[in-house]
């Protein structure tokens, strides 16, 4: 029988990759055979690692730092055990490795240093650290910049990062040379995350002018500023920016969304608490209201209430959305559910999944969505509390009938308020008519009053056990 060749072996062993001891074993085979596994154990060595192996690992990554490195620590104080200094690796581990993420850095230099506090020396260590991965990784996909350190002016960066596609960057202690410089390096990025940023940059609008094909942007900070230029810059990538991720209210302007015509992914969040953050609402809502995205296919809202705003912007859709999420609205400013559920039944026969608060004077709207909307898996419809009106006896009753008689078959993943009142017989007539096409999953959400009795309980579990629901929050 003949040999494997390199090729069928590196396949088998990649299969083998999460049973570490199966490698292992492989490293005795033969010196073929061995230096087969060595670059399939270290490119995944850094992650998932255990107590027992990890100080190991971090030893032999220590000990490949070049001469000129450990007499840079030694001469600083930074003592290396003796093993380290004196070893000389088999391998070029390092060059087998994934680039490492700031988390794994920060473990190394504890290993190290311990309790020593003093920061030019962690600096240091830090320092020495990255400069040797990035001296020896090449192409590197993706990376986490959560660091001081000027990754883009270490000697091999040009090497290391310039095949980037997905960057992640925590701007807050970065200056603009450093931004820019990675602008001459990378240009083929697919994805971009920019976090904690307050003010523009011009190596941060460098950096994404020099992109070529960027698909996905994701905005995230907790400071208010000012970053019209950012602004700019994420408009002139408008032909390609397809997914975006906001959550960066009263920091850049909104004015760019309306240049996203090829938007297929929208997510916007707002955590942000200031004074004049309702300004800055408004100024968002009518961005949103005058966007036009006819490709959009995912809308998730996040903390706004804007149900006016989000109708006119599916309006203008062209059928193709498929999962709407709005969540943790303020309910107090929260209106015109049933205008956004109308523009939904309408404009979105393919959607699959909706999530969205409604008043009860609303609840007439769900039938024309449930007709219309064939392809309905999963929706969760959630009570506006301030407007519970407690003389209404029963309104829960009104929304389960509908949904008895209108779902569509693909329907079975159902969450409901339990702010609204439903009656005994209602439950019953409810899942009587999933009997015969049982629900996987059926949930009552709480954000406030509670009108589920000890006997709706029952009910419910009496109905798990016969099969006619799978999955149940009452389970």
């Amino acid at each position: 029988m003949g040999e494997l060749n390199v090729d069928c072996l590196v396949l088998i062993f990649d299969e083998l990759r999460t049973d570490k001891k199966s490698l292992h074993s492989c490293l005795f085979v033969n010196k073929k055979w061995c230096n087969t596994v060595v670059p399939i154990l270290w490119k995944y060595s850094l992650y998932n690692i255990s107590d027992q192996v990890e100080e190991k690992i971090f030893n032999v990554i220590l000990s490949c730092l070049p001469l000129s490195s450990k007499q840079l620590l030694f001469d600083n104080g930074i003592k290396l055990p003796s093993t380290i200094l004196l070893n000389t690796p088999t391998f070029n581990y390092i060059s087998f490795c994934k680039f490492p993420e700031n988390e794994i850095i920060k473990k190394i230099i504890e290993m190290v240093l311990g309790n020593v506090k003093k920061y030019y020396k962690r600096n240091l260590l830090e320092q020495e650290i990255y400069k040797l991965f990035i001296s020896q990784c090449k192409n590197v996909g993706e990376l986490r910049w959560q660091t001081l350190q000027p990754l883009s002016l270490f000697p091999g960066a040009s090497t290391c990062f310039s095949q980037l596609y997905n960057l992640f960057i925590d701007v807050y202690s970065l200056n603009s040379d450093i931004l820019y410089e990675m602008a001459q390096i990378c240009k083929n990025l697919d994805s971009l995350s920019i976090h904690n940023f307050s003010k523009d940059l011009p190596g941060l609008v460098s950096l994404i002018d020099a992109q070529v094909n960027l698909r996905r942007v994701n905005l995230g900070t907790i400071f208010k500023g000012d970053c019209e230029e950012l602004s700019k810059a994420l408009a002139r990538k408008c032909n390609t920016i397809n997914y975006l991720s906001f959550n960066s209210i009263g920091t850049i302007s909104p004015s760019f969304l309306i240049s996203l015509v090829n938007l297929k992914w929208l997510s916007i969040f707002n955590n942000e608490v200031y004074e004049d953050i309702e300004d800055d609402i408004k100024e968002l809502q009518q961005y949103l209201a005058i966007s036009e995205f006819p490709n959009l296919q995912y809308l998730n809202v996040n903390g706004l209430s804007c149900f006016k705003e989000l109708s006119m912007l599916i309006e203008k859709t062209k059928g193709n959305l498929s999962h709407i999420d709005i969540y943790n609205v303020d309910k107090f400013f929260a209106r015109n559910t049933g205008m956004l559920i109308k523009a939904i039944a309408k404009n979105c026969p393919n959607i699959k999944l909706l999530f969205t608060y409604i008043e009860p004077k609303d609840f007439i709207h769900i039938k024309s969505l449930l007709i219309n909307c064939k392809y309905l898996k999963t929706i969760r419809l959630d009570s506006l509390e301030f407007f519970v009106d407690e003389n209404d006896n029963n309104i829960g009753d009104v929304l389960l009938d509908i949904i008895i008689s209108f779902s569509p078959k693909s329907l079975d993943d159902i969450t409901v308020s339990k702010g609204w009142r439903f009656s005994i017989n209602a439950f019953e007539r409810f899942f009587e008519s999933y009997r015969e096409r049982p629900l996987n999953y059926f949930y009552m959400i709480c954000h406030g009053r509670n009108y589920i009795t000890e006997e709706h309980k029952i009910m419910v579990k009496q109905y798990i056990e016969d099969g006619v629901v799978k999955y149940s929050s009452f389970s």
